[in-house]
C-alpha cells in the first residue's frame, strides 16, 4: 500500500477518535499498524482499544512490543490500562521503581535517558513525566499509601505546574496543611504566560489569610485590565464570571461563616451550571447550616438520580436526614458515601456528626479519628474530637484537640470559640475572654445571628470576672443578633441583680420566663428579686 493510502488510513482513525467510534477506530488502526510495523502506528492502535475499553487487549499489545520499555509513551498507556483493571501494585511496577523526597522531589533520573517519540508536540502538552507522577499517586493512594501518594502528587505539579489533578487530588483531599500547600505553590515554576494559573491556585488553597489578602487574590483574577504584556485583558474579564472561580469564593464565603451570601452565590452557579459538583458541595453544606431542609431534599434527590455512584449523592441524601434531625438514617447514607469513596472528606465527617447527635460517642470518636488519619490537612475532625472530650467533661484532652486544629487551621472562628468555652468551663475566665474576643475579631463585620452564642458567652465570662458593665453591654449586644434567647436575657438579669438594679433584674427575668415559663433559675431569682426590691435599699 502506498503512503499517501497509509496517511488517509491514519486520518480515518484520528477521525473516528474524534467522533468517538472506537469499534471503527480499532478495526482501522489494526490495519495501519499490520501494514506498517511503525512504533507509533502500534501506539495509536493501543489508544483507540483504550479508548474503546479494551483495556486487556492493549496491555497485551503494549506488552508484546519491544519498545515499550524504551519509550515513555508505551509505558505509561499500558500503566493506564492496569489502572482501569485495578492491577495497582502491576501498575507501579510498570511505571519503574522512582524514589522521590517528601517534597516531590525526584531523586531517580532515568526516565529522562528513555526516548519520548512525540518530542515535536512536548510544549504544547502536559508533560509526560508529571503524568507519570500523577498516576504512581493513584496507584499508592488506591493501595492506602497515601504518603508516598502524596509524595508522587507533589512531584506532578512540580514537573509541571499544568497538571491540574495532581492538585486537585492534595487539595480536595486535605493531604497538606496551609503552610505545606502555600510552600508548594511557591515552589512551581510557572511559565511567563501562566501569571493567571499563578494567581488561580493560589485561590484553590486554603484561604487562611486575612480577610483582605483573600479579597485581594480573588479581585486579582476579575481585575478587568492587566499590567502584564504577555496576557490578553479581555481573557481576564471572562474569569470575572467563571464557574470555578466563583466556586471558590462561595467556598470562602462558608468558611467565614456567611452562610446565606454562600447559598444565595451556590444557587445563582448552580442555575448557570447545574451539574458543577464543586458548587454541589458548598451549596450543601450552605442549606445545612440554614436548615433548608426542602432545598436538601430537591438536591438530594437530583443527584441520586443523575449521580448514584458517587459518594455527593448519598452525602447528599445524608444531609437531608441529618437536616430532619432523623440521624439513624442520615448516619446510614453518611456511612454509603463512606463505602462508596472512602478519601471523600465531609462524609467521613457527617458520619461522625450523626453518630454524636444521638451521643454515641464512641463511634463519632471512631469517625473522627479515621477522618484525622485520612485528612491531614482538615482541621474539622480533631475540632469535632474536641467537641466530644469535652461533651464528657475531659476539659484538658478536649484543649489539647482544639489547639491542635488552631494549628492547622489558624483561621476558623468556631475554634476559638470552642477554646473560649473550654477554658470558661475550667475556670479560667480571664483566658476565656481572650478566646471569646478573639472569636469575634475574626468574624466579618456585621455579627449574624450564627455567631449570637459567642457574644453570650463573652457576657457570661465577664459576669463570672464580676465585670458587670462589661457583661451587660454583650447582653444587649446578643439580644440585638437574637430576641428569642433565654440564657441571653437570664444572663442579662442576673447582671442587673448583682448589680443591685432589681427593676431592670426583674424585667428581664419576665421576658425570660416568657420565652420558657419552666426555666426553674429565673423562676427562683425572680422571687428573690421581688423579695429584694420589697426591702428597698439597706442602710
Amino acid at each position: 500500500m502506498r503512503e499517501e493510502e497509509i496517511e488517509k488510513l491514519r486520518g480515518v482513525v484520528r477521525d473516528c477518535v474524534t467522533k468517538h467510534l472506537y469499534s471503527s477506530a480499532i478495526f482501522f488502526a489494526d490495519k495501519v499498524a499490520a501494514f506498517t510495523n511503525d512504533p507509533a502506528d502500534i501506539y495509536m492502535q493501543a489508544q483507540a482499544l483504550f479508548l474503546g475499553r479494551h483495556y486487556r487487549r492493549a496491555y497485551h499489545l503494549l506488552n508484546a512490543s519491544q519498545i515499550v520499555l524504551r519509550d515513555l509513551r508505551f509505558r505509561y498507556l499500558a500503566a493506564k490500562c492496569l489502572e482501569e483493571l485495578k492491577e495497582w501494585d502491576q501498575c507501579i511496577l510498570m511505571l519503574d521503581d522512582a524514589k522521590v523526597d517528601e517534597h516531590g522531589n525526584l531523586n531517580d533520573t532515568k526516565d529522562s535517558n528513555i526516548m519520548y517519540l512525540d518530542k515535536d508536540g512536548e510544549d504544547h502538552e502536559i508533560n509526560i513525566s508529571s503524568a507519570i507522577c500523577f498516576l504512581r499517586g493513584k496507584a499508592y493512594e488506591a493501595l492506602e499509601n497515601r504518603v508516598q501518594a502524596r509524595h508522587w502528587y507533589k512531584a506532578a505539579i512540580k514537573a509541571d505546574p499544568l497538571c491540574y489533578e495532581a492538585l486537585e487530588c492534595l487539595i480536595e483531599n486535605h493531604m497538606l496543611t496551609y503552610e505545606e500547600e502555600a510552600s508548594l505553590l511557591a515552589s512551581l515554576q510557572f511559565g511567563p504566560e501562566d501569571g493567571w494559573l499563578s494567581s488561580f491556585y493560589s485561590c484553590l488553597i486554603k484561604k487562611y489569610d486575612k480577610e483582605n489578602v483573600v479579597e485581594a487574590k480573588f479581585r486579582e483574577l476579575e481585575k478587568e485590565k492587566c499590567n502584564s504584556n504577555t496576557s490578553d485583558p479581555s481573557f481576564f474579564r471572562t474569569l470575572k464570571t467563571n464557574t470555578d472561580l466563583l466556586a471558590c469564593k462561595a467556598e470562602y464565603y462558608h468558611q467565614c461563616g456567611e452562610y446565606q451570601k454562600c447559598f444565595e452565590l451556590t444557587s445563582v452557579l448552580l442555575e448557570k451550571d447545574p451539574f458543577h459538583l464543586k458548587s454541589t458541595l458548598v451549596h450543601l453544606a450552605a442549606a445545612m447550616e440554614l436548615g433548608h431542609s426542602n432545598e436538601l431534599y430537591l438536591m438530594a434527590c437530583n443527584l441520586v438520580k443523575d449521580y448514584p455512584q458517587k459518594a455527593l449523592s448519598w452525602f447528599a441524601v445524608g444531609c437531608y436526614y441529618y437536616c430532619i434531625k432523623k440521624f439513624a438514617e442520615s448516619h446510614r447514607y453518611f456511612s454509603k458515601a463512606t463505602s462508596l469513596d472512602g478519601t471523600f472528606p465531609p462524609a467521613w465527617i457527617g458520619y461522625g456528626n450523626a453518630y454524636a447527635a444521638k451521643e454515641e460517642g464512641d463511634q463519632a470518636m471512631s469517625a473522627y479519628r479515621t477522618a484525622a488519619r485520612l485528612f491531614p490537612g482538615c482541621h474539622l475532625p480533631t475540632l469535632y474530637i474536641g467537641m466530644e472530650y469535652m461533651r464528657t467533661n475531659s476539659f484538658k484532652l478536649a484543649e489539647q484537640f482544639f489547639m491542635q486544629a488552631k494549628t492547622t487551621c489558624p483561621s476558623d472562628p468556631l475554634v476559638y470559640n470552642e477554646l473560649g468555652v473550654v477554658l470558661f468551663f475550667s475556670y479560667r475566665y480571664n483566658k476565656a475572654v481572650w478566646w471569646f474576643e478573639k472569636t469575634l475579631a475574626q468574624i466579618p463585620s456585621p455579627l449574624s445571628e450564627m455567631w449570637e452564642p459567642t457574644v453570650v458567652n463573652l457576657a457570661h465570662a465577664y459576669r463570672k470576672l464580676k465585670m458587670y458593665n462589661e457583661a451587660i453591654s454583650y447582653y444587649e449586644k446578643a439580644l440585638a443578633l437574637s430576641t428569642r434567647s433565654v440564657s441571653t436575657y437570664a444572663g442579662l438579669a442576673y447582671a442587673y441583680h448583682l448589680q443591685d438594679n432589681f427593676t431592670a433584674a426583674i424585667t428581664y427575668y419576665h421576658k425570660a420566663l416568657w420565652l420558657q415559663p419552666d426555666d426553674h433559675f429565673c423562676t427562683e431569682m425572680l422571687s428573690l428579686a421581688l423579695a429584694d426590691e420589697a426591702r428597698g435599699p439597706q442602710n
